[in-house]
């Protein structure tokens, strides 16, 4: 592709002539071809003696061969004297100081006390010197062009195309200097005086991960164009002014540096944005920059021009190699390299625009919420950090106040559409060009934003004339706005939202946003569950319908009102339901339930594995079975009968039983209810003996003695407002309509109970005071206590954390439902809220919202935190089935199982043989 001598031969025109007395190295500056007709300019490609014998042996065939790296060793090659493509001043009779192809070189600028001869001039200027002194930067700007270092008569040989040719093939050298001193620069002003800045610029614990953000692997892209640079400048030594190609060491070069510049460019916008932010915020850091900027070399350009650098200098690089390809003769071997070459820079430069757009995106999704002011006391977590978050669209929308009476209906908001919540803003500009952006009502999730009409007919909004003055009023102008509706799902009234955009177009971009964040956020949470439903049944457990024959609706068993799963002697799983007309017992997946036990809607159905216990809270009363006579008898192995006999009354007799929960306390199994009697509400505790702990004497035909389970602790006294109980690790919970009771059983000494959260300390703290209104219009349901230590305290509508002493946390702030919870469970590091239509599944640490799962009639039908046996962990709700014909409106039962990340699931291979298993193959 290029030859290795120092000048490649050239034509000069008829009529020059040698000079006279010549030396060996200058008798022929010029080669002749005596059979060239006069005045014709021949091909050099074709016609030099290398061109014709590329391997210097004449009678030859040339073959191109694969194209050869700049960073190979060249091969050696027969030296001849080479002539210097300059002549002496004597010879050079059309050159005067007039002479429109003069341009003045540094001589000319007049350094000396004499100003130079022209003679020393033009030999500095067209020798080997000359070109020395440019790649060194030593020359002045103007000098710097490749017909400043080629004599006037080179020119005229070579043809106006091919001097236009090595014209930008100087530029490209030139440019790549220029970057390849940029790049330095970065390093030499900026970031090694910012590193030992004393006193530091910046925190020294920030320092590193600043300069690891701003500057990225600016220093890894500097190395690769240095090295290239190199090359360059060996290759324009070798072969000026006649350079044949550069296309070999750009492109060994661009397959070397592209996943360098893919990094950098595509984490550019970041690094601008870091720049800017730590500018606009650190004075010592401004100060820093007004000093960098005084440096001559940087010549009065910012830090984002040096950033930028690396994002320009391909697209600049592959404008350049398009000219000299535009302007290559036919027959040059850059006809068949570069378009290779220009493919590629192109299909790269196309590849890192996506990602130039999302780190774009991620700047405007950044400055969204850092512009963000939440409303006052409340925990909301938009999950701003996590890197798959991305704005989606913004921009200026309207909002028409529902006042008769208001003077200016009008209302201006900024909605930002994160691809997890929708933000209606107000902005407000402060003193310093400082953006505030306060959220005027509660960001709504993704997953509840529903879409109205996008079709109504434009309104007209008064808008004030630009002129200004007293008659403003008069001069008014009408603008047409265009509507549209969006509303929460779980509170389509009261959170209704008509917006209206500017132009019908921007209406349209909304529509589309939406619709676009809608299905993205769909296909992410079905791929990301934290609780995948997994159908257990449909169609079983039916209610009367609208196609139900009449006198069939006795048949059906009813509503179901909740279930438990159990393993039966064997391994089998069974599930026991309860429904309107009774409990029904059968083996999971099976659509054959067997009603075993008349209690139609039970409050409880409980079971206890490790005790054989299958518990059930009927209206006044609470009874114990066994476990396993109960499956015998569902799968037909043992008479009903049988049941009967294993009958314990736990509760019921003296007063009414309200509710009950079981739950671990104190590493023991635990039953605990309220008994109702007279005037008070007394809570009891049983603890639950094991299997073969049981000391039972049956009796035939009687109920026997209960001996399955034995007090824990001393009945409690609560209020009388008290509707559940939660156990916890040490103490149990009392929920109550004016807070949550904690008590100890065991502690018979303690004479008083406490009361969650503690609000001892609202009179002095505005924000607890908050807090205590918020909590004394909801419904305490239970607590759960946190990794950290904390508790989160659930209520219907809300939830806070409190410390272990029951004193409001993180600054008595709260964390708002989106949906008003009638039940709550607690698995692993989430904390899931039942309603009629959603259930709810936050972070319990955060409050963050990480799935949301809609049904219709939800209810939570198994709940225990035992964790004592692998089926005590199993979470069934019922929901509205997905059937609806003459046999009833069913009833749907699904299981929501914890799913894993695909990395901790999935089972290490192993190298470790197995004898044997390779003895056939001698291996």
């Amino acid at each position: 592709m290029h030859n290795q001598r120092r000048y490649p031969y050239v034509t000069i025109p008829p009529g020059a002539s040698p000079l006279p007395d010549p030396s060996p190295l200058q008798a022929y500056p010029y080669e002749f071809e005596n059979h060239a007709p006069p005045g014709e300019l021949l091909n050099p490609w074709d016609h030099t003696p290398t061109a014709r014998h590329p391997n210097g042996r004449p009678g030859e065939l040339r073959s191109r061969s694969r194209t050869q790296s700049a960073y190979e060793p060249v091969p050696p090659t027969i030296s001849f004297p080479e002539p210097e493509l300059h002549r002496f001043a004597s010879q050079r009779t059309t050159l005067h100081p007039y002479s429109p192809r003069h341009r003045p070189s540094k001589s000319d600028d007049g350094h000396d006390s004499l100003p130079p001869s022209r003679d020393h001039e033009a030999s500095t200027s067209f020798s080997p010197e000359g070109l020395r002194r440019f790649q060194a930067g030593q020359l002045a700007d103007k000098d710097e062009e490749w017909h400043r270092l080629v004599p006037p008569e080179a020119q005229e040989a070579l043809g106006k195309k091919e001097v236009e040719r090595q014209s930008v093939l100087f530029e490209l050298f030139k440019s790549e200097r220029d970057y390849v001193e940029d790049l330095k620069l970065v390093t030499e002003v900026f970031i090694e005086p910012l590193r030992f800045a004393n006193p530091p610029v910046i925190a020294p614990d920030k320092l590193r991960p600043f300069v690891q953000e701003v500057f990225w692997n600016l220093g890894q892209i500097s190395v690769h164009h240095e090295h290239m640079l190199a090359a360059l400048f060996e290759r324009q030594l070798d072969q000026h002014p006649l350079v044949q190609s550069v296309t070999d060491i750009v492109l060994e070069t661009c397959f070397q540096f592209q996943l360098d510049y893919e990094s950098y460019i595509k984490h550019y916008p970041l690094a601008e944005e870091r720049h800017r932010t730590e500018l606009s915020r650190n004075k010592s850091y401004q100060a820093f920059m007004q000093k960098c900027s005084q440096d001559p070399r940087v010549r009065k350009r910012d830090m984002i021009t040096f950033l930028s650098r690396p994002v320009t200098r391909l697209p600049r690089l592959h404008l350049i190699l398009e000219h000299i390809h535009k302007i290559t003769e036919p027959g040059h071997p850059d006809l068949e390299d570069l378009p290779l070459l220009l493919n590629i820079l192109s299909d790269f430069l196309k590849s890192t625009q996506p990602g130039i757009a999302a780190a774009e995106n991620r700047v405007k999704y950044w400055n969204v919420c850092e512009s963000l002011t939440m409303p006052k006391g409340e925990i909301i977590d938009l999950d701003w950090y996590n890197e798959s978050r991305s704005l989606v669209y913004s921009g200026p929308v309207a909002r028409k106040s529902k006042s008769e009476m208001d003077w200016h209906p009008w209302t201006d908001l900024f909605v930002a559409l994160l691809d997890n919540y929708l933000l209606l803003t107000k902005e407000e500009r402060r003193s310093g060009g400082i953006l505030k952006r306060y959220v005027s009502s509660r960001p709504i999730p993704i997953e509840f934003l529903k879409l109205g009409s996008f079709e109504g007919q434009p309104e007209s909004r008064k808008e004030r004339s630009e002129e200004g003055g007293i008659l403003d009023n008069l001069r008014a102008q009408y603008k047409p706005i265009y509507p549209f509706t969006i509303y929460h799902s779980a509170d389509k009234l009261t959170r209704r939202y008509t917006l209206y955009a500017p132009t019908e177009s921007a209406r349209e971009k909304w529509r589309n946003a939406f619709v676009e964040a809608k299905g993205i956020d769909d296909v992410r949470r079905d791929a990301n569950k934290w609780f995948a439903p997994q159908l257990v049944d449909d169609g079983s457990f039916r209610s009367p319908g609208g196609f139900t024959p009449r006198g069939f609706g006795s048949k059906a068993s009813g509503r179901v009102a909740n279930a438990v799963s159990f393993t039966a002697a064997g391994g089998k799983r069974l599930m026991a339901v309860g429904c309107a007309t009774g409990i029904y017992v059968g083996s999971r997946g099976d659509i054959n339930f067997r009603k075993i036990l008349s209690y139609g809607n039970p409050s409880s159905i409980i079971v206890l594995q490790d005790a054989n216990k299958f518990i059930v809270h009927h209206e006044n009363y609470l009874l114990a079975y066994s476990l396993d006579i109960l499956a015998r008898v569902a799968m037909y192995q043992a008479p009903a009968s049988s049941l009967d006999a294993s009958l314990e009354k736990i509760a019921g007799g003296d007063g009414t039983v309200l509710f009950c929960s079981a739950g671990r306390t104190k590493q023991r199994t635990i039953i605990v209810y309220a008994l109702k009697s007279f005037f008070q509400i007394t809570v009891h505790a049983l603890e639950a003996c094991n299997f073969s702990e049981l000391r039972r004497t049956p009796s035939r035909g009687s109920q026997g003695t209960i001996s399955s389970f034995k007090p824990f602790g001393e009945p409690l006294y609560v209020p009388k407002d008290a509707y559940s109980v939660t156990p916890l690790a040490k103490t149990i919970a009392i929920s109550t309509e004016k807070g949550i009771v904690i008590a100890d059983p065991t502690d018979t000494t303690r004479q008083t109970v406490s009361v969650v959260p503690d609000f001892s300390k609202a009179t002095s703290n505005m924000d607890m005071a908050d807090l205590k209104t918020r909590c004394e219009d909801a419904k305490p349901l239970g607590l759960i206590r946190t990794e950290s230590g904390e508790i989160l305290v659930v209520y219907d509508t809300l939830g806070c954390y409190i410390t272990k002493y029951g004193v409001p946390s993180r600054k008595s702030g709260f964390i708002r439902w989106e949906t008003k919870a009638t039940s709550f469970a607690h698995r692993g590091s989430h904390v899931l809220l039942f309603s009629s239509e959603f259930i709810e599944i936050r972070s319990l640490s955060t409050g963050r919202l990480d799935q949301v799962i809609e049904g219709s009639d939800v209810r939570l039908s198994l709940h225990t935190n035992m964790k004592s046996h692998s089926t005590d962990d199993t979470l069934l709700v019922a929901m509205r089935g997905t059937k609806d014909d003459k046999d009833g409106v069913s009833d749907k039962i699904i299981e929501l199982v914890r799913t894993g990340e695909f990395s901790s699931m999935q089972t290490p291979m192993t190298s470790t043989p197995v004898d044997g298993i390779w003895d056939e193959w001698d291996m």
